[in-house]
């Protein structure tokens, strides 16, 4: 009996609202399944935190976005728009968690303060492509077995997905917007683990429903986390708003120690900022985290120096938010 109540007392503590015991683990590759018992926990412990599905894949896994802040002015942060990007989505997550304790709890966040959310709120699309993140992990018995023959032959034969990028049909989800669309080489021809850009822009679910939702909140600035390079991309077609987007990119580059990326000045279109920067004209960035692997997922022994460099960069972001309002208002 007293091991009983010992049970009950610690499941009680880990999901009471206001618990300090963390949901979000790093020791393991993240899932589509541990995805959703996190967001869970997390929904369940902080009455700050708005939790969506804002639409599902083709093969019928949920899209989340969660929202954390009182702002009617809000950034976004998306992680995982490839299968192999998983490190990003367990990245959006633990920040997620870590600003949630600190915003319920009004105390800083290591050296940040969370009183930014007050003005700002930020949302967090933590896992855009679970079918891809499902398939790169190898766990094709989630797929109905027909298509699993399908999924064998756009990886060339191997019966290894670590590479995988593309979503659940062999679409390159970040070559499916509609800014420069039409100048990507349609390298290779037909749907395969990467590069596949579709035979139309938007054709792909995933990106439907994260142009739509976008459009819903119309964030200040967004966020497209990726992997691998240590680079932070922000140039395209930025206009007259080439300073100001240089210097929210500039002040990302120096807080995490990447590189800021140089685009050739022709570049080619096709991804989420692309589509951000020339629809909306605000800024937007492509943080690629994690030393170059190659096509496979970073090792989890790289996160704890990621999160070290980004665990900062929403709050920042939110901060730039709310000057590109006072910006606004001066003029």
């Amino acid at each position: 009996m007293k091991k009983l109540l010992l049970i009950l007392m610690y499941l009680f503590l880990q999901f009471e609202p206001g618990s300090k015991v963390k949901a979000v683990e790093t020791t393991r590759p993240y899932s589509y399944e541990i995805l959703k018992q996190d967001i869970s926990k997390i929904h369940h412990t902080y009455k700050e935190v708005e939790v969506k599905g804002i639409g599902k894949t083709h093969f019928g896994r949920t899209i989340y976005a969660i929202k954390l802040g009182q702002g009617k002015r809000s950034i976004v942060l998306i992680g995982a728009h490839h299968g192999r990007e998983w490190m990003t989505t367990m990245l959006l997550m633990k920040k997620l968690e870590g600003y949630a304790i600190a915003f319920k709890d009004q105390t800083n966040f290591g050296s940040r303060s969370t009183d930014i959310l007050n003005d700002v709120s930020i949302w967090f699309i933590p896992m855009l492509n679970p079918d891809g993140v499902t398939i790169q992990q190898n766990t094709l018995n989630k797929f109905p077995y027909d298509h699993q023959k399908h999924l064998l032959s756009m990886n060339e034969g191997l019966d290894n997905f670590e590479r995988w990028k593309a979503n659940g049909l062999g679409v390159d989800l970040n070559r499916q917007y509609p800014a420069g669309w039409k100048e990507l080489k349609q390298q290779p021809d037909s749907p395969s683990y990467q590069f596949f850009k579709g035979r139309k822009p938007l054709e792909a679910e995933e990106v439907r429903v994260l142009t739509q939702f976008i459009r819903e909140i119309n964030p200040e600035i967004a966020v497209a986390y990726h992997s691998s390079g240590e680079e932070v991309f922000w140039k395209y077609q930025n206009g007259k708003y080439l300073h100001r987007d240089k210097h929210i990119a500039k002040k990302v580059s120096k807080l995490t120690g990447y590189k800021l990326g140089k685009p050739p000045k022709h570049a080619t279109g096709g991804g989420f900022t692309d589509w951000f920067i020339t629809y909306y004209q605000r800024p937007a960035l492509t943080i690629e985290i994690s030393p170059l692997v190659g096509e496979t997922s970073p090792p989890l022994s790289f996160f704890e120096t990621e999160w070290e460099r980004n665990k900062y960069v929403g709050l920042t972001l939110a901060e730039e938010a709310k000057n590109l309002k006072k910006a606004k208002i001066s003029r």
